[in-house]
């Protein structure tokens, strides 16, 4: 974890590091020698979504005291990370003033792998059941009914704000506090985010690794 901070990047006042692209995986997943297998693995070539190269996994490590206050964070933004864990559906960044949602990273799915034996309080990743069919048919949906041109012209803001507030209301919030030799398969249409710090220090934190491969096709990432 020492050689994640010296990467920089660090946000939320030093303690959360997104880590894009930065474990030293190899092309068919494997780090040191230690190959990318298990049942989760499995499932993933089983729904013909296994990529061709794995790319890089991001490396997200939180420390005590996530999330603090940060100034390229506004008040909405940083109230939201404490209340509702910064819950979101990966690949839809906002862009501009205005903070406009549009399909810029078409993931096929999230494979959590944990780094690190952490407590069960420390930041954990936290999900929403069943929130994938909210936000992916209200985003199919918008899709839909928006110009033919590329999947990423779409304004996809209010569809996915309505869904991710509807499946506050109706899915439940479910920690993940994963451990070393566990894995997590994420619906790339799924609601998640991390939980803030609420367990003893550790000066270690919590690593996950995230492998999010994109879709060849764009239009495939509204599908099922």
């Amino acid at each position: 974890m020492a050689e994640a901070q010296r990467s920089g990047g660090l946000r939320c006042g030093g303690t959360w590091l997104a880590g894009v692209d930065l474990l030293p995986n190899a092309a068919d997943g494997s780090v040191a020698g230690v190959p990318l297998a298990g049942a989760s693995v499995e499932a993933v070539v089983a729904l013909g979504l296994a990529p061709a190269a794995w790319h890089a996994a991001q490396v997200s490590v939180t420390w005590p005291g996530y999330p603090r206050p940060d100034a390229a964070e506004s008040a909405g933004a940083a109230r939201y990370r404490r209340q509702r864990d910064a819950a979101h559906v990966d690949g839809l960044l906002p862009e501009g003033p205005e903070r406009r949602r549009h399909l810029r990273e078409p993931h096929a799915f999230i494979l959590g792998l944990p780094l690190t034996e952490s407590h069960a309080d420390a930041a954990p990743l936290v999900i929403w059941p069943g929130s994938h069919r909210l936000i992916g048919r209200a985003l199919a949906a918008a899709r839909a009914a928006g110009p033919s041109g590329p999947a990423g012209d779409i304004d996809l803001t209010d569809a996915y704000t309505a869904a991710r507030r509807a499946a506050f209301d109706l899915c439940p919030r479910v920690p993940l506090p994963l451990r070393p030799g566990q894995a997590v398969l994420l619906h790339r249409h799924l609601l998640h985010g991390i939980a803030p710090w609420a367990a003893p220090p550790a000066p270690e934190g919590r690593g996950v690794a995230y492998f999010r491969p994109e879709l060849a096709e764009p239009e495939a990432w509204f599908g099922d």
